[in-house]
């Protein structure tokens, strides 16, 4: 029976559905291998293209100019990149170990890329512009040495391309030393040698697990994970890498565990760079090596080797720093540095406290503090830690004029205040930055070499060298220059020369009228010269420069390595009106010290490059005949005198603390106390001191070299003599002590010259004097021509 029901549709030919599915095959196959031969062709045009790596396999990374002390002590490090390169034979196990376990465990397995990070990698970003992830060791080789820092897919390309150059040319060895000698991690540290002493003050071969694990959380993110200024970021990597180090079986549950509970002592970057405070000694050197080699100085890894002694370099920073320190506890106190508010909410308030340690920082030994509270007997500070500092009794005393109710309120010490804070033996006490400068140099006198120099304060707040580019006047530190061309014409130590005041009116001097002082006012009449010089008295330097001659003084001073150009021949020689440097001084005191030869003072003994070959090489000098330029016996009776001033005159306190006959030296004050000297040797060591304002002003009422400059020299001298014995100058040939004092040999039978002195301007002798100016009746008569100069 028929019903209504409609008929079911033929259903399509299945030839027509297989024709649909292999034209839509055919089609992706047909894109594909068109992709694929774009690929192919695109990757056969890149690859003869991308940068040639075969130098790699003579790594040669930019390497910063280190200069290094005698001992072979870092002194300082010029350039972008703070490195140590390390051979892979060399890098221990541990590193290698925690770098793999973090960055890629598998190094020594693939074939350069890891194929299912990358996948993986690419679909977590599928659809972003940018991409990055599951980079290999030696990808990551790839994108620092020769690839920008962009973020594509193209750059990627480029990546693999290169990684695939690597890994055939290089060998996994090769490729991992690069990479752990290349890559940045924080404080222009490159390396991870170079991290080690940046982080840790460590060589690579000295870390523990916990140290390195620190480190190999760096690579990722060198600020993010710096233990430094973001320390619980870092610890948390470091456990995280100690935890996949185990998994990889490269440490066991017990060295695990051992290094998770491992405390670290970090070393600030600062601290590593200026533990042996020679800013001043690394600055010169730069500007040496620049000078002759230019800007490649800065990357070519050159090693340059001084004549610093590590040791005397430490004595010389601390007895300046120790000097100035105190003569700053002795000003007015000028107030806070800066005020900071103090938020009532705890953690605003230390935030704000963190703020302003860090904008102002630490100038050993003298600590940022905010202060807290404060009333008539007591400070309270605080530093990062949040642990209060009470501060009183004496340790208030350069500060009390900022305690005061009546203080102004730029010098009112008050909750918010920024000071400074040190600590002695008597405990803490505030203090205040110095504006007070100083400058030391010592030279050892047998070659010349400069064994420690401090430029200054503080080489980051003012980088000016006061010891090579400092032109003070020296004062009475000058006047052994003038009696030792007195010596060679027969003015002998016991030659008496009258203190009595002079005047020079403007008619002699052809300009304003002259009246010298002696620095105390005081005149004690007729005196030997080894007295008159103990007691740097004035009237009598003037009496044996003129005796002398100007002229003759000018160029005896050359002897010394002095520019005749800066003394200018007027009788204001004999008082140290010209212009000297330290450096200058302590080399000119150095002949007295040698014998009598002068050896231009030597900073750079020997130049290498990175691989250690001789670029130059400094021969080491002598004493000899070659570099005399005074008599020996000159150089013994002059230092028989400058004995004489350590052991009785103006530096008596020398020997009274060192407790040894051996210094030799002479105090130096000049007009209203502008510069304070003191410049004094040992056989083996010859050292000037000078404290002063840079721009010149008075140091106080009664500063003096003695008071000032002579601490220092002393509190340096301690230390660089503490284990050398006595060692007292031997009698040279052609000198005899005779009539009480030392003498040339050829005044031996009393023919010297026993008085020497003046009435008035003109050069008339003593009324009552022999009528040859100076000799005794039946003497040599010589120095009548003398005063006709």
């Amino acid at each position: 029976m028929p019903t209504d029901t409609p008929s079911p549709p033929s259903p399509r030919p299945r030839s027509g559905l297989r024709r649909w599915v292999f034209s839509i095959v055919g089609v992706l196959g047909a894109l594909s291998l068109s992709a694929a031969m774009l690929l192919a062709i695109g990757l056969a045009m890149a690859y003869p293209n991308l940068p040639d790596v075969s130098e790699l396999a003579d790594y040669r990374p930019k390497l910063p100019l280190r200069i290094y002390a005698r001992d072979g002590t870092l002194l300082g490090e010029f350039g972008e990149q703070r490195r140590i390169v390390v051979p892979f034979e060399d890098i221990p196990p541990v590193m290698i170990n925690a770098v793999l376990a973090i960055e890629d465990a598998r190094f020594f397995e693939h074939s350069g890329v890891d194929y299912r990070g990358l996948l993986r990698a690419a679909l977590a970003n599928l659809g972003e512009a940018k991409s990055q992830g599951a980079s290999t060791i030696t990808m990551q080789v790839a994108r620092n040495v020769y690839l920008s820092s962009e973020k594509s897919y193209l750059r990627k390309i480029y990546e693999i391309l290169l990684t695939f150059k690597l890994e055939h040319l290089l060998t996994k060895e090769q490729i991992l030393e690069i990479y752990m000698n290349q890559i940045f991690l924080g404080h222009r540290s490159y390396g991870f040698a170079a991290a080690a002493r940046t982080y840790f003050g460590k060589s690579l071969q000295e870390l523990t697990i916990a140290e390195a694990a620190m480190l190999a959380g760096l690579p990722k993110a060198p600020s993010a994970y710096n233990p430094i200024s973001n320390p619980k970021r870092a610890r948390a990597r470091q456990l995280y890498i100690i935890d996949r180090m185990l998994e990889n079986g490269f440490i066991t549950e017990a060295e695990a565990k051992a290094a998770r509970e491992e405390p670290l002592r970090l070393r600030r970057p600062q601290e590593a760079e200026q533990a042996l405070h020679a800013e001043y000694i690394a600055e010169m050197v730069r500007q040496a090596i620049v000078e002759r080699y230019g800007e490649d100085a800065y990357t070519a890894g050159l090693q340059v080797h001084t004549t610093i002694d590590a040791g005397l370099q430490r004595a010389a920073w601390r007895a300046v720093r120790q000097g100035v320190l105190e003569f700053e506890r002795r000003q007015h106190y000028r107030g806070p540095e800066r005020f900071i508010e103090l938020p009532r909410d705890p953690a605003a308030r230390q935030a704000a406290i963190d703020d302003v340690l860090a904008a102002v920082p630490d100038e050993e030994p003298l600590l940022t503090a905010v202060v807290l509270s404060t009333d008539a007997r007591k400070v309270v500070v605080v530093r990062g830690d949040d642990t209060p500092i009470e501060i009183t009794g004496a340790g208030l005393e350069s500060v009390r004029s900022g305690l005061s109710a009546t203080a102004p309120p730029n010098l009112k010490l008050r909750p918010g205040a920024v000071v400074r804070v040190a600590k002695d033996a008597q405990g803490w006490y505030l203090t205040q930055l110095p504006e007070v400068e100083a400058a030391f140099v010592a030279v050892d006198p047998r070659d010349g070499g400069i064994r420690a120099l401090v430029g200054g304060f503080d080489f980051e707040r003012n980088k000016f060298n006061r010891v090579t580019q400092s032109q003070r006047q020296p004062g009475s530190s000058f006047k052994p220059f003038i009696y030792s061309a007195a010596l060679e014409k027969g003015i002998m130590p016991a030659t008496v020369v009258n203190d009595a005041p002079l005047f020079f009116p403007a008619s002699v001097t052809g300009g304003k009228p002259w009246e010298p002082k002696n620095y105390d006012g005081q005149y004690e009449g007729p005196m030997t010269i080894r007295t008159a010089l103990a007691k740097s008295k004035n009237m009598v330097s003037i009496h044996v420069l003129r005796a002398v001659g100007t002229q003759s003084a000018q160029a005896w001073i050359t002897r010394f390595g002095l520019d005749p150009a800066k003394h200018p021949p007027y009788l204001t020689m004999a008082l140290g009106a010209g212009a000297v440097t330290p450096l200058e001084m302590a080399a000119g005191y150095a002949v007295f010290a040698n014998g009598g030869h002068y050896l231009p003072p030597v900073l750079i003994t020997r130049i290498a490059d990175a691989k250690g070959r001789v670029l130059l090489e400094v021969p080491p000098r002598a004493p000899d005949e070659a570099n005399r330029t005074l008599p020996e016996r000159n150089a013994f009776v002059m230092s028989q005198l400058l004995n004489e001033i350590t052991r009785s005159g103006t530096a008596a306190r020398a020997q009274a603390v060192l407790k040894r006959p051996d210094l030799y030296g002479k105090t130096g004050t000049t007009n209203d106390s502008q510069d304070a000297w003191f410049v004094g040797y040992h056989p083996t060591l010859s050292a000037a001191v000078w404290l002063g304002y840079d721009q010149p002003r008075n140091l106080g009422r009664r500063a003096t070299g003695g008071g000032l400059a002579l601490p220092i020299w002393i509190d340096f001298m301690g230390q660089a003599l503490r284990n050398t014995p006595v060692q007292e100058i031997a009698v040279p040939a052609g000198v005899a002590f005779a009539g009480g004092d030392w003498l040339y040999q050829e005044y031996a039978d009393g023919s010297y010259v026993r008085r020497l002195g003046f009435d008035d301007a003109v050069g008339q002798p003593p009324e009552g004097a022999p009528p040859d100016g100076g000799t005794d009746p039946g003497e040599k008569r010589g120095i009548l021509d003398l005063f006709r100069q």
